[in-house]
């Protein structure tokens, strides 16, 4: 955990899609001159959401992805000893990703051992994310440890088809009383892998991308640097809410997901917004894992959405955007705001490079981008607004 940070705290989150029964339709399904999205007959997955309570600090009543605050112990010098078998391969198996180190997001960047951490980043915010999703849903994504050290010498096989949560193993019983001991501190979660024999599985945690959170958005100025993880499982496992921080989970496919967002159902913030019409290229579940698992060793931009008021709607610009800043402020002591007098449509027009999110009010968004992403990712699929039709 990087305690020198002064404006952002570190955070890792989960976008963890689960295969069902359903089987999909044998042929592409038709989509609607209204919609880019496939339907939900076309999935054969889908993806958790969590709604956070009305009472949270940050993002109140929004249903986001499990996820949280990185920890010490998530860095603990202990985790060591528990991948004994991996310490020889490069970051504990996961791999070196292909980006050039100047230009990976400073969080994935950092030095750990320089911050008295022999954990790499790259391993310790994915042990953040199989955490806080057992925290939050009580998923447990570990592998036994018997497992795991046959995997140490054939270690493509711990990322060659979508994970199994193990949970059969245990108890149920045992398994809630080292949940509730976990949300209470956080080193338990080592414990709990010690006495259970068994590892985080970080080995199924793909690279996905890194979002900052804006200023003046989300209120009381909480600005999270969050590493976001895409991880693929065989089949829906049991999920619940710990009634405090989460209120309610949803299973849905993601095109579902959007529509019931457009319909004002409920609410999503932009990252899931964007990140979920990057999965509608995938309706099948093998399509998907085998994607993130290719794509994840090429690396991810570090995002700061800044704001352009237009006035017809705001805008959230990205980086690769005309109007991008060339040098947004990331301590937050000025406004990351770019004042303009226009329209969407002469914003539109006056700018050769898109990639923003346009939000006519909170629930009618949509992407505009004719870049190519970059680190072999995917632009996303996305329902337009009628008011964007014409442009």
């Amino acid at each position: 955990m990087n305690t020198t940070l002064k404006h952002w705290k570190e955070a890792a989150t989960v976008i963890l899609a689960a295969g069902t029964r359903r089987s999909p339709v044998s042929e592409p399904p038709p989509r609607s001159s209204a919609t880019l999205l496939p339907q939900r007959s076309a999935f054969d997955y889908e993806v958790l959401l969590l709604k956070r309570s009305g009472k949270s600090g940050f993002m109140p009543n929004a249903y986001v992805f499990p996820g949280g605050l990185a920890e010490a112990s998530d860095f603990s010098g202990e985790w060591t000893d528990l991948f004994r078998s991996f310490r020889n391969l490069p970051n504990f198996g996961v791999g070196v990703v292909k980006q050039p180190l100047d230009a990976r997001p400073p969080m994935f960047a950092t030095d750990r051992a320089r911050l008295g951490s022999p954990i790499p980043g790259d391993v310790a915010f994915r042990i953040c994310a199989v955490r806080e999703t057992f925290e939050e849903a009580g998923v447990l994504l570990v592998v036994p440890s018997q497992e795991a050290d046959r995997w140490a010498a054939h270690d493509d096989e711990a990322r060659s088809s979508p994970a199994v949560v193990p949970t059969e193993r245990w108890d149920r019983s045992v398994i809630a009383e080292w949940r509730s001991l976990v949300i209470q501190n956080s080193s338990n979660f080592i414990r709990m892998c010690r006495e259970l024999d068994c590892l985080p599985n970080i080995w199924a945690m793909h690279e996905w991308g890194n979002w900052l959170t804006p200023t003046g958005v989300y209120g009381k100025q909480r600005r999270y640097d969050t590493a976001f993880y895409m991880c693929c499982l065989k089949e829906i496992p049991e999920t619940v809410q710990d009634q405090k921080e989460i209120v309610q989970f949803k299973w849905s496919t993601p095109s579902e997901i959007l529509c019931r967002y457009q319909d004002k159902e409920l609410w999503i913030a932009p990252p899931q917004f964007y990140d979920l019409g990057r999965m509608c290229h995938f309706p099948l579940l093998k399509d998907l894992h085998n994607f993130a698992k290719r794509r994840s060793l090429e690396g991810c931009e570090q995002w700061l959405p800044v704001r352009l008021p237009a006035t017809d709607c705001y805008i959230s610009l990205l980086p690769g955007d005309s109007l991008y800043p060339n040098n947004p402020d990331y301590s937050g002591k000025m406004s990351n705001t770019v004042p303009e007098e226009k329209c969407l449509e002469d914003l539109q027009k006056e700018s050769t490079n898109l990639h923003r999110i346009v939000n006519h009010d909170l629930y009618t968004a949509s992407v505009h981008i004719n870049i190519t992403p970059k680190y072999k990712h995917l632009a996303p699929l996305t329902s337009h607004s009628k008011r964007d039709s014409k442009l």
